[in-house]
């Protein structure tokens, strides 16, 4: 059996520019799993940087508000709600509450840095 602490996996920046714990990797952990799963979170009146995956992501939102943008495409979204981001989507969620923003993120395959690029330039 394995039990993974959240408490006890290190935090880092993302790519995105999101603080991420990353739970589950099939590279990382003895899971036969084909995807990997992340604890991510948004601080107050922040966002994610625009970025592109080419593998789908599922979020799930645990803690806060938020505004989710997919291509041309925003939505509110809330605790308890789920948002299935498509391959090759633009993407990019901001914290629209007065908390620090807590999600899920999934990706399928598992994600790898070849997966993924990032405009940090853009708003």
């Amino acid at each position: 059996m394995l039990v993974r602490k959240l408490t006890e996996t290190a935090p880092f920046v993302a790519g995105d520019g999101s603080m991420l714990r990353e739970i589950l990797h099939p590279d990382k952990h003895a899971v036969d799993l084909s995807y990997s799963l992340a604890w991510a979170t948004v601080k107050q009146e922040s966002r994610t940087h625009p970025h592109i995956l080419k593998h789908g992501e599922v979020y799930h939102i645990i803690k806060g508000r938020a505004k989710m943008h997919i291509n041309n495409e925003v939505k509110e979204v809330t605790e308890t709600d789920t948002i299935y981001v498509p391959p090759g989507a633009i993407q990019y969620i901001e914290n629209a509450g007065q908390t620090e923003l807590e999600f899920l993120c999934i990706v399928d395959p598992a994600w790898q840095p070849e997966i993924e690029s990032v405009a940090k330039g853009q708003q």
